[in-house]
């Protein structure tokens, strides 16, 4: 790990991650008129090589973007897709034929020795190599063939935010590009994440209600899946209260049963497919008498024991998830404060972690 952190001299606790979650609009909308065009470009030389599958390697926030990308391929692209054990390469010296196979490599810094050597290891067995990352000088940046840089701009407070919503949207621009998409469904999503941003009083006041929480379970099923598990590693490494993330399909294949009225569950239910299977599992939660807090639709916070309520109404669900996950970036910081914690600067974590 590194040996300094940079956000332990935060001369007022949060100051560095409210900043910086407020940027998110302002990044989003510079990803769309600076970064889009060349994002296309890598899309379509990446496309004209055919790729038979894809398979995204990622650490930490970064693979839960990838699980993102995942849905995205598989549902818009219609490509098999899979997510790497970087340790077969790494550790145990594996060397799979990739051979037109595209490999995409997702990290915020670009600086972990594992996702490096995997990536080279990958391009070495033939694979068509992507870098996704908010450091076009890092060291993974320039071990892949491709490189896509999220525009983030500097990220001090430990938590990501700011590149975790950037690798959303530039990983969406890519998927688009590759099926030879116009990406127009993103266009929306500076303003509506303004307007989210904007309510940041809601979420100080569900914070309130959750301070002393010992443990929250987060589910939601489709594209919301990621959201939940970003969700659960926010509030983990900012307030260290346990926080369990689950597909709805598998909380109720046993998980469901430590479900009671006192640890609040957190359901992300976006508009559309994903929305419509997780009704199954709130209609178990409700029934179990749960806690159950809902990130969506103003008629779904309303048969909820609390929630926030989404302007997405209109919103394709495929960039649902880069809205999704503002509030919840917001109660993890407000949870924080509440417990008199430092959002931006969690004990015993770094800014970049190198693992082997």
């Amino acid at each position: 790990m590194s040996a300094t952190n940079p956000a332990q001299h935060s001369e007022q606790p949060g100051r560095i991650m409210s900043g910086e979650m407020a940027e998110q609009p302002a990044v989003l909308r510079r990803l769309l008129e600076e970064g889009a065009p060349k994002i296309r470009e890598v899309a379509e030389r990446v496309a004209a090589r055919e790729p038979r599958f894809v398979l995204l390697t990622a650490r930490g926030t970064s693979d839960n973007a990838a699980l993102y990308a995942k849905y995205l391929l598989e549902v818009l692209l219609g490509k098999p897709c899979g997510l790497t054990s970087m340790s077969t390469t790494t550790a145990y010296g594996a060397r799979p034929d990739l051979t037109d196979v595209l490999v995409i490599t997702v990290s915020q810094s670009g600086g972990s020795p594992d996702l490096v050597a995997s990536t080279l290891a990958a391009r070495d067995a033939g694979a068509i190599t992507v870098a996704v990352t908010n450091n076009a000088g890092s060291a993974l940046a320039e071990a892949a063939e491709f490189h896509i840089d999220v525009l983030a701009g500097p990220e001090k407070a430990l938590p990501a935010t700011k590149s975790y919503t950037a690798e959303l949207l530039a990983l969406y621009l890519f998927v688009e590009g590759l099926r030879g998409g116009d990406g127009s469904a993103a266009k929306v999503l500076p303003e509506v994440a303004q307007q989210i941003l904007d309510r940041q009083g809601e979420v100080k006041a569900l914070a309130g209600r959750y301070r002393f929480a010992e443990r929250m379970v987060l589910t939601s099923r489709g594209y919301g899946y990621p959201t939940a598990k970003e969700a659960a590693l926010k509030l983990m490494e900012t307030s260290y209260i346990p926080a369990l993330s689950y597909s709805g399909a598998d909380l109720l294949h046993g998980p469901l049963a430590m479900v009671d009225n006192i640890s609040p569950v957190i359901a992300i239910v976006p508009e559309g497919k994903g929305g419509d299977a997780l009704q199954p599992v709130l209609d178990r939660l409700r029934g179990r008498g749960a806690d159950l807090v809902v990130i969506g639709s103003q008629a779904e916070v309303d048969k909820a024991s609390a929630g926030f309520a989404l302007p997405t109404s209109g919103v394709a669900e495929e960039v649902q998830p880069i809205l999704e996950i503002l509030p919840l970036q917001m109660l993890a910081y407000e949870v924080t404060i509440a417990r008199g914690q430092d959002p931006d600067a969690p004990r015993a974590l770094a800014k970049v972690t190198e693992t082997h």
